[in-house]
């Protein structure tokens, strides 16, 4: 199995592994391109546009970053 993804964004593979879960695409709910959510509900949403999908995930990676340091996760 391929892990270039957990090298890719550690702190997303981390998330999902142990909090929660991440939505791509948008919904009839939201325009965002990414989401990151808990059982308690959202905890990050991305802007609509980015250049590339691996952008998004980048920006998605650094906030779920800030966020677990913010909690004390880190």
């Amino acid at each position: 199995m391929s892990q270039a993804f957990e090298v890719a964004y550690p702190n997303l593979t981390r998330w999902v592994d142990a909090y929660g879960w991440l939505e791509i695409g948008a919904d009839e709910y939201s325009p965002s391109l990414i989401r990151i959510l808990d059982p308690g509900g959202m905890v990050w949403e991305s802007e609509e546009d980015y250049s590339s999908l691996d952008e998004a995930l980048q920006a998605a990676d650094s906030a779920i970053a800030d966020w677990l340091e913010e909690q004390g996760l880190d």
